[in-house]
């Protein structure tokens, strides 16, 4: 039997183009690919005929496919001989659980190749004309998830952004106003940037620039997925 393994490839920010030349072979190989909600549907067109197509995607509230079961679905599916791309949004590694994939097979004695992808952490920002670092404005940024993590908590957003010039939080519109409320009740100014990005690197791309005080009410029409910026380097926005 064919020896099967494992690609858990990030297909970039939402702009098929953007996903990377390893990344792209690897979809061209594939016998099966298990994708997540955020791929453009372009990208599977780059699928072999006759590959099989696996849908496994995850929505706030919605999670049809629980983490376990598509970690074994891998398994299974590269226990069986086959090769497997798995296609997930940005870089697997960046809030993608691509770690946890990764090490189930890897348990398994299955073998994997990660491809990194583009994060819509940096991309976002950057196709809206936000640099996450700028000489004289911003000299380190940090990332976190807006969603509550069920064995650590939710984000210390606060010391994240005191550390650090920039602070991006991807997965936050939902939680826009508790985002807020611990970087101003920390004593954060409340008329410090903050641009908000639907649809980052799409051409449905949409920006709305407000600030801390006003996020939740000048977002209320934002729906996921959005990428949230906050700090100084937002102001570069309507220069770039």
């Amino acid at each position: 039997m064919k020896k099967g393994k494992v690609y858990i490839v990030g297909a970039g920010p939402g702009d098929p183009r953007l996903i990377t030349v390893r990344g792209l072979q690897c979809l061209r190989e594939a016998d099966a690919v298990v994708y997540d909600r955020l791929i453009d549907p372009e990208l599977l067109r780059e699928a072999q005929i006759g590959a099989e197509l696996i849908y496994v995607g995850k929505e706030s509230g919605k999670h049809t496919w629980p983490q376990e079961r598509i970690n074994e679905l891998l398994a299974e599916l590269a226990a069986s001989g086959k090769i497997v791309t798995r296609l997930k949004g940005g870089d697997p590694f960046v809030f993608g659980r691509g770690g946890e994939e990764a090490a189930h097979l890897a348990e398994r004695g299955i073998a994997v190749e990660i491809v990194p992808g583009v994060s819509s952490c940096i991309a976002a920002p950057a196709f809206a004309g936000i640099p996450v670092t700028h000489r004289g404005i911003s000299n380190s940024f940090a990332v976190a998830t807006g969603h509550p993590c069920t064995s650590g908590g939710e984000a210390d957003f606060l010391g994240l952004y005191r550390a650090a010039g920039t602070l991006v939080v991807l997965m936050g519109v939902e939680r826009r106003k508790k985002i807020a409320e611990s970087l101003l009740n920390g004593g954060i100014d409340p008329l410090t940037p903050v641009a908000v990005i639907e649809q980052g690197s799409r051409t449905e791309q949409k920006i709305t620039v407000t600030n801390l005080q006003n996020i939740d009410a000048d977002c209320a029409s934002v729906h996921p997925p959005a990428v949230i910026v906050i700090g100084p380097a937002v102001n570069l926005h309507k220069e770039i």
